[in-house]
């Protein structure tokens, strides 16, 4: 599984016009599932997630995680997230989930999510979402998650 997570001091996520999801500072996180991936994987992902130190201490480094600071946390399904792009000039998505396989593993994910931290919004799995935020820093960083490494975490 993939989480490309964003420092943000906002973020929100739309649906036809209506905000579905919104929070202030912490971490917006484009989430995606592959083929292969398992729950195994997303428990993993989220684990690092959680513990992933992108927030300032008292001196100025990143040495703070999300959990750490209370802050929230915006989750949005993201498939192309998985695209492979080594040739030509349009995407392959093959290495994605399927959508069914993708929607339960999102919706795992977020429920995990829900059940560990405290403020949690998401998007809409399948919408076409209009997402907005504030990058802080920036700070951006790529997670990944591959099934072997599931097993050794």
């Amino acid at each position: 599984m993939i989480a490309l997570l964003q420092r943000v001091s906002h973020a929100s996520v739309a649906v036809d016009g209506a905000v579905v999801g919104a929070i202030d500072t912490g971490l917006m996180v484009l989430v995606c599932a592959e083929r292969d991936d398992s729950a195994k994987e997303s428990d993993a992902l989220l684990t690092k997630l959680l513990s992933y130190r992108v927030f300032a201490d008292d001196a100025g480094k990143m040495n703070r995680s999300v959990t750490d600071i209370a802050g929230g946390l915006l989750l949005v399904p993201q498939f192309t997230l998985a695209a492979d792009t080594r040739s030509g000039t349009r995407p392959s998505f093959t290495p994605a989930a399927a959508p069914d396989v993708a929607r339960t593993l999102f919706d795992h994910f977020a429920a995990q999510a829900r059940s560990r931290h405290t403020q949690v919004a998401t998007g809409l799995f399948g919408a076409d979402m209009k997402v907005s935020l504030t990058n802080d820093g920036p700070v951006t960083f790529w997670l990944q998650i591959k099934p072997a490494q599931a097993d050794r975490a």
